[in-house]
């Protein structure tokens, strides 16, 4: 019997120097000359959750509570839960070792339905007005903050990390049959500021130290 291997939907142009075998994912750790940033990093393998209740506010997904406002997001040890709307929250594991899937059946998996990257650096939203019409830099709204709409015309769901100068960070996921497609326009969009890509040491370096 062959062995199961997950394949992500991302692919960057960088030769990897450091990978793990990480539940069935081959995880890049590392490229080949990563540079000074600012960095596109995959980070399909970490599992995203899609939960969906009628009563969220009952809801502790990993213990966590859940954002009130469509549009708010929450982080706890590294677990970061976005309010999509009145019935529906996305949660996505940022840091740390991979949490225990909860078994009841609001949950949904949808990390190898989709992809998942973070887009870390100082220009990041300089990259991201040449491809969304979308305010990052919103003074309403404060760090971390869920955006869903088209990014390079594709339906996504975005949410700034940190907006502050050099630690700039958002993450960004849709479905996984858009990769090749959205990682084309993100690298076209970002090559004025020399965005490279960049192994997963290199977004946990920078999320731990936010």
């Amino acid at each position: 019997m062959n062995a199961l291997q997950r394949i992500s939907p991302v692919g960057l142009s960088g030769t990897p120097l450091k990978t793990e075998a990480r539940d069935h994912w081959q995880v890049v750790l590392e490229y080949q000359d990563e540079g000074q940033g600012p960095y596109l990093v995959d980070l399909s393998h970490r599992n995203r959750l899609d939960l969906q209740s009628s009563d969220l506010a009952s809801k502790k997904p990993f213990g966590m509570t859940v954002p009130d406002i469509p549009g708010r997001s929450l982080m706890d040890k590294g677990i970061l839960a976005n309010r999509m709307n009145r019935t529906q929250v996305s949660l996505y594991h940022l840091d740390g070792e991979r949490p225990d899937l909860p078994a009841e059946p609001e949950y949904t998996d949808v990390t190898e339905a989709t992809l998942f990257i973070a887009l870390i650096g100082a220009p990041v939203f300089s990259i991201c007005e040449k491809l969304t019409a979308l305010d990052f830099m919103a003074p309403d709204r404060q760090p971390p903050f869920l955006y869903q709409g088209p990014f390079a015309h594709v339906p996504c769901q975005m949410v700034t990390l940190n907006r502050d100068a050099a630690q700039a960070g958002l993450v960004l996921t849709c479905s996984r049959g858009y990769g090749r497609d959205m990682i084309h326009a993100i690298m076209g969009a970002g090559e004025e500021f020399g965005l490279r890509p960049a192994g997963e040491s290199r977004f946990t370096q920078w999320f731990q130290s936010l």
